[in-house]
């Protein structure tokens, strides 16, 4: 276990969500791939294409059968938030020390006009992952997509990563993702910042903040304290059009589609019901529809 220097390093565990201060770390073995120098950095940037948290609930709709939520017709998908705070993030340091960043995304059903904006942004490439073996994946099976896609994109001194996504608000695939490459991980930051071989991270905590360092490569999970993600620019929008992402199979990445089985199965996945009953005061005159109103309140212990 390597401790990440901070001011809870000792107690090893953080605010309400009990995610540890320091990360499992083993020996960076050969198939964890990493540049020895942080400056300027390459920046890897996690990110996933989500149903519209802002989706009307009638709208949204479930399939029995597969126990997941089917994209409701004529709602376009969207970046998950987080994941936009984290490409703002990695640009961020990209303008103060350089570098590249890449976004590396898992799927089935791409949304280009959607999936490209952390390219309209100012990000530099686009991986996609996709094959229809991706399309029913469980935390675990997406760290293992993400894992083979980050060791085939190469050398990395940072990955960033929304603090959870908007759909199932696990926020358990960065954690997984830093124990698989045997790097530190920080989370929900509201502030990064690196350094010439570390990272320093300031994180959000409901009495303020707390400050880390780690040594890169290291892994952070950011969150919407980071500030507002900057708008794409036209001369970014032309641009992003222009360009086409990198698109990798299951057997482009070395992938067993077998191997990628779900470890947790959900028993039930559905919309609570809402029921609604409304009831009219009669009265001949607006003071005693008034006088039954406050008896009725009264009745039903309200007032």
């Amino acid at each position: 276990m390597v401790p990440v220097r901070g001011a809870c390093a000792a107690a090893g565990f953080v605010d309400p969500f009990k995610r540890p201060c320091y990360s499992p770390q083993g020996s960076l073995g050969p198939d964890t791939p990493f540049r020895r120098h942080a400056i300027p950095a390459n920046i890897i940037v996690a990110a996933k294409q989500v149903i519209d948290p802002e989706t009307p609930a009638t709208a949204l709709r479930i399939s029995a059968d597969a126990k997941r939520m089917e994209p409701p017709p004529n709602v376009p998908p969207v970046v998950n938030g987080f994941d936009e705070n984290a490409v703002e993030a990695a640009l961020r340091i990209k303008a103060a020390v350089g570098g590249t960043v890449t976004v590396v995304s898992v799927g089935t059903a791409f949304v280009m006009d959607v999936v490209k904006k952390p390219l309209s942004m100012g990000c530099d490439e686009l991986v996609l992952l996709q094959d229809d073996a991706f399309g029913a994946l469980d935390a675990y099976g997406t760290v293992e997509v993400l894992l083979a896609g980050i060791r085939k994109v190469g050398d990395f001194d940072l990955i960033l990563c929304g603090r959870q996504a908007s759909d199932y608000d696990q926020a358990t695939v960065p954690l997984g993702l830093a124990e698989r490459l045997g790097i530190p991980c920080l989370t929900i930051a509201q502030r990064v910042e690196v350094g010439d071989s570390t990272i320093v991270v300031d994180r959000a905590v409901p009495e303020g903040r707390e400050t880390f360092e780690a040594p890169l490569p290291a892994l952070v999970t950011v969150s919407n304290e980071l500030g507002q993600p900057r708008y794409p620019t036209l001369r970014g929008i032309m641009a992003a059009s222009r360009k086409q992402p990198t698109v990798w199979t299951a057997a482009d990445v070395g992938l067993d589609p077998g191997a990628l089985a779900p470890r947790v199965e959900i028993l039930e996945l559905f919309q609570p019901t809402q029921e609604k009953e409304c009831s009219f005061i009669e009265g001949d005159t607006d003071e005693e529809k008034g006088r039954l109103l406050a008896l009725r309140l009264r009745e039903d212990k309200l007032i």
